[in-house]
């Protein structure tokens, strides 16, 4: 996979030109009813479709055709970063996200609170999507844990997501997940991927012994899965090598973890989309990049809702003209993987992609949606040129080469 962040170092140039990057989280989708369409296509999306109109559209594959992602990943993948290079856990974004002070010795892994039954074996991975306030109660439950002389933080996230920070010597995060990623089987046992992580390993396995002792007789959450292991890594700064002045607008903590470690100024809006949107006017002026990231589409299709991330799909659809008043010179609107409610997963699916612009080449495409961008001017691309073609689009990246 390409990198492009030297060469974008190289070439970008500063100017008053304003970028504007929408992301709705697991966008992409499969039709479940014949002539229905996926669930973009079954949306209505008049404000989209109209920008489609003016735009030149294509298809995003996260990583590679035929590569599933996660949504880490996916969004360094959006913002030019090559994610096999630029690799980092779930558990460092997590715990990003929610601002607290990872050292660089520590370790960290995203947890799931999850119902096991008595025999052991994971009978629903989210624990019923138990509320945020729920979640800090279990974290305070779990109150203050050290191993072997090592001291281990839970902190709540979101919903059934928590943090989990390991913080001693001697760590390293190449430790494999617990999360069987299904229910039906047991939870795994912590392994090091090297040998460096065999400590870790035995911690994270002594760790869930003792979660699953304090949570015993807690319904629904009365264990925990991990996944993401991980040390804080190195990665170039965002505004450094695109010399844009880059605001994050996401509401749940992982996006805000991701964005913070490549230094865009994360904003606090309120949970809607519309508190969104607002945000965005209130920034508008003092940045030059926004991304802007809507999660629930995502959500309802990992639970299988078709009709509920139709309606994600349109409400967001409905703030197009509040963007568009701003006046943004480059407009983008993808997701950053698939998941269709068909699967309730993430999936392999390359994304549907629109890109409006002064400068750019309409292509004919009438209507936002995955077979009609199949058809776009931009083709099939890898979604690291995302950011270069915004760019590019923006008179930000002068001429490579004589």
């Amino acid at each position: 996979m390409q990198d492009y962040i030297e060469m974008i170092n190289k070439l970008s140039v500063e100017n008053e030109k304003k970028v504007f990057l929408l992301v709705m989280d697991g966008l992409g989708g499969l039709e479940t009813t014949p002539g229905v369409g996926t669930e973009l296509e079954a949306a209505r999306t008049p404000n989209m479709d109209a920008l489609a109109a003016e735009a030149a559209c294509g298809l995003l594959d996260p990583i590679a055709p035929g590569f599933t992602p996660g949504s880490g990943p996916a969004h360094l993948s959006l913002f030019g970063y090559n994610p096999v290079k630029y690799a980092i856990g779930r558990g460092v974004l997590a715990s990003a996200g929610i601002g607290f002070p990872m050292e660089k010795t520590d370790v960290a892994a995203r947890g799931n609170f999850c119902t096991v039954d008595g025999g052991g074996i994971v009978t629903d991975r989210r624990a019923g999507r138990i509320p945020t306030s729920k979640n800090a109660e279990l974290c305070e439950q779990l109150g203050s844990i050290e191993i072997d002389g090592v001291e281990v933080f839970v902190k709540p996230v979101m919903d059934y997501r928590c943090a989990v920070i390991f913080r001693g010597k001697g760590l390293d995060g190449r430790v494999k997940d617990t999360d069987p990623q299904q229910t039906g089987k047991p939870p795994l046992e912590a392994v090091a991927a090297a040998p460096e992580a065999e400590l870790t390993a035995q911690l994270a396995n002594k760790f869930v012994s003792i979660v699953a002792e304090r949570l015993e007789g807690e319904t629904p959450a009365n264990y925990i899965l991990m996944r993401g292991f991980d040390n804080v890594p190195d990665i170039p700064q965002f505004g450094d090598f695109t010399k844009m002045r880059a605001a994050s607008i996401a509401v749940y903590p992982d996006y805000k973890g991701i964005t913070r470690l490549i230094g865009m100024n994360v904003l606090e809006p309120g949970p809607s989309i519309s508190d969104e949107a607002a945000t965005l006017k209130e920034c508008f002026d003092n940045h030059e990049y926004f991304y802007f990231h809507v999660k629930k589409t995502d959500s309802y299709g990992e639970d299988g809702n078709f009709d509920a991330k139709v309606h994600i799909i349109e409400e967001t659809d409905a703030i197009i003209p509040t963007i568009m008043n701003l006046k943004p010179d480059v407009v983008a609107i993808t997701g950053d993987h698939s998941t269709p409610a068909l699967l309730k997963s993430h999936s392999w699916h390359p994304l549907p992609l629109l890109l409006w612009s002064n400068c750019c080449r309409p292509d004919g495409v009438r209507k936002f949606g995955e077979h009609a961008c199949a058809a776009g001017g931009l083709g099939r691309m890898i979604s690291t040129s995302l950011l270069p073609v915004m760019m590019a689009n923006a008179l930000k990246l002068l001429k490579f080469g004589a």
